[in-house]
């Protein structure tokens, strides 16, 4: 009895682990900063909903992983071997299944929040489509604009999320969400300089396969100038305010001055924080500013 219980255990255990593994790579490149950016930017929030947030953010980021990862599972055999499918935890037609149960569980969830977080969600869903199934990532320029909106929705759907039951978001919010949609369609190709090679081999079109030198000046240049100008839109102090471009220029600058696989890798770590201090200037302006 004890052995079959066990073993029921450890296969449970063994699936969930397969779950997370299709979202793993995102733990720390989209699930923290949009948590991070949803109770910023939520009206009213309490720190108990960072849950509530992180969970709705994480079921969509499933949604669109497992059918990001159907579409190419070879590729994935040769770049990216730690996978659920390459890896050969999960088979493609079952992770196929998966992926379109994802979207009535995340309406279904999203439901309940409110009709922006619903609406959030068929707007991801529909993208999603775009993006994966009708090829919306093979050129850089489209591939740049919808991950931002795709970002966007997270960040609309985890706001409302971190407010509550039927919560909304309001001006601040919307304007924190056109910021950060913005900043991450025109920076967003930091994460793509590591793959550049695989990139190139694979016949993928982004931007620093396109426009190599181009992209990493923009870099250089774009993330000091968004730095200064969100510590301008959020009222942040002198010292805030010099900290963060200071940052944002040291960040910026690794990507022209180092340009290997490892130093990239590096650089897009640092981005990640760039990025996510970001998402923590919207409650900087509703704390010292917010009525």
């Amino acid at each position: 009895m004890f052995s079959q219980a066990q073993a029921r255990a450890d296969s449970i255990a063994r699936h969930l682990e397969t779950v997370f593994l299709f979202t793993k790579a995102d733990v720390r490149t989209t699930l923290i900063p949009v948590t991070i950016f949803a109770l910023s930017a939520a009206p009213v929030h309490h720190p108990s909903r960072a849950l509530h947030a992180a969970l709705w953010i994480w079921f969509h980021l499933l949604q669109f992983n497992i059918s990001n990862q159907i579409q190419d599972p070879e590729e994935d055999r040769k770049n990216k071997p730690s996978r659920p499918i390459p890896a050969e935890r999960i088979s493609v037609d079952s992770a196929a299944d998966m992926r379109w149960v994802m979207v009535p569980v995340c309406l279904m969830l999203s439901l309940w929040y409110g009709t922006q977080a619903l609406l959030a969600s068929i707007v991801f869903a529909a993208l999603t489509i775009w993006y994966n199934e009708l090829g919306g990532d093979k050129m850089g320029l489209s591939k740049n604009v919808l991950t931002a909106i795709l970002y966007g929705c997270l960040e609309v759907g985890g706001t409302v999320a971190a407010g509550g039951h039927n919560s909304h978001i309001d001006g601040a919010g919307a304007l924190a969400v056109a910021l950060s949609s913005t900043v991450f369609a025109t920076t967003l190709h930091a994460q793509d300089f590591k793959d550049e090679a695989g990139d190139r081999l694979t016949g993928r079109r982004t931007l620093p396969t396109i426009f190599p030198k181009a992209a990493r000046l923009s870099m250089m240049v774009g993330i000091p100038l968004w730095s200064f100008g969100l510590s301008h839109i959020w009222k942040t102090d002198m010292v805030s305010t010099i900290a963060f471009v200071a940052y944002g220029t040291f960040v910026g600058t690794r990507f022209v001055m180092y340009n290997t696989v490892g130093a990239d890798k590096q650089s897009c770590k640092f981005y990640s924080l760039w990025y996510s201090l970001g998402h923590l200037l919207p409650g900087y302006w509703r704390y010292f500013y917010g009525v």
